[in-house]
């Protein structure tokens, strides 16, 4: 497996990183655990986390998650993991979850709680990677990344990120901390897979230009690419099946989003692409987001240990040329399937 250094940081990473937002909801701590030891026996250094999880957020069990990959992290040496987590910042006395941008706090005051609080949680003295859970619309990003940068000074955190920005915000904050001459975002965590290349377009222009790297999360867009959804049919006790049949109608989107005629006849023709190469859907799937230059680490998640193996195949594998002529021929024909 080949490591692969994130932006311009010392952290060299796995390829395949173990993201961990569904520990302590639709995952209890002892699979989490099981899941958590089988990453790391098949080499896998990276971990994923935030002070919001688990998902579907909820005041009561939020921060639950970083508890348990706290329990689990004692039971590792500290320097063989390098830890990620986020800040989505406070309101009413901790945080609201954001149900949308500008609805985030990252000023000075909820970072350095944030923290502290995360730190605790976590049972470790440091952050490998801080990042922004969501882009700040009302805070100048120059009081956030004074904030992180005087953390990374602290000695609390090694490095930053950013999550669920845009070109123009990755941008933005980058000439900001040139100007500034402070720490910068080294890493964006977006929504990147077959079903979602639009990192494509932009981003990956500016990744590559300014050597800052692409986390993927969702490569098998939230399920969609395990080919588990089929036409009419909904399985049971799965994420979008429980999205749809909420009464919130932002809620019923985002399972459209992920969900809807376009996304099912993509995945339909990459399953066959992957029957062709004799390989389970998720694991090509995996190997696509991990198989870009200015992609340092993919975050695969799970809610059991048994779902791990297709995804770990991934960790050795790069897609040959016809493959990916393949899956672009896929891309033009059913253009940006999830919008």
């Amino acid at each position: 497996m080949t490591y692969r250094y994130i932006g311009k940081t010392g952290l060299r990473v796995s390829p395949i990183c173990m993201g961990t937002m569904t520990f302590g909801s639709s995952c209890d701590e002892s699979e989490a655990f099981k899941i958590l030891d089988k990453a790391y026996d098949n080499g896998i250094n990276f971990i994923d986390t935030a002070e919001l999880y688990p998902v579907p957020p909820t005041a009561k069990k939020a921060g639950l998650t970083e508890m348990i990959v706290g329990k689990w992290l004692s039971t590792k040496p500290r320097n063989s993991i390098i830890l990620a987590t986020k800040v989505a910042g406070a309101a009413n006395g901790w945080f609201v979850p954001p149900i949308r941008h500008g609805m985030t706090a990252i000023d000075s005051f909820h970072i350095k709680r944030a923290i502290e609080g995360s730190l605790k949680r976590l049972g470790t003295d440091y952050i490998d990677l801080y990042q922004m859970h969501w882009p700040d619309t009302i805070v100048p990003i120059e009081e956030s990344l004074k904030a992180f940068d005087e953390l990374i000074k602290e000695g609390k955190v090694r490095y930053i990120g950013t999550s669920n920005d845009s070109a123009y915000g990755l941008t933005k904050a980058n000439e900001t901390s040139k100007r500034l001459n402070i720490s910068r975002f080294e890493s964006i965590q977006n929504n990147f897979s077959l079903n979602n290349p639009r990192a494509l377009d932009e981003i990956a222009h500016i990744c590559e230009s300014e050597q800052i790297s692409l986390l993927p999360y969702s490569p098998i867009a939230g399920g969609v690419l395990s080919g588990k959804y089929n036409g009419e049919f909904i399985p049971p006790n799965c994420r979008y099946g429980a999205y749809m049949a909420n009464s919130s109608p932002r809620v019923r989107a985002q399972a459209a989003r992920f969900v809807n005629d376009k996304t099912l006849s993509a995945t339909a023709q990459y399953s066959l692409i992957a029957r062709e190469l004799g390989i389970d859907l998720v694991t090509l799937a995996v190997a696509y987001s991990k198989q870009f230059d200015f992609v340092a680490s993919t975050i695969i998640g799970a809610n059991s240990v048994a779902q791990l193996d297709a995804s770990l195949e991934a960790k050795d594998m790069e897609l040959s040329i016809e493959v990916m002529k393949l899956i672009e021929d896929v891309q033009k024909e059913i253009m940006y399937p999830m919008g």
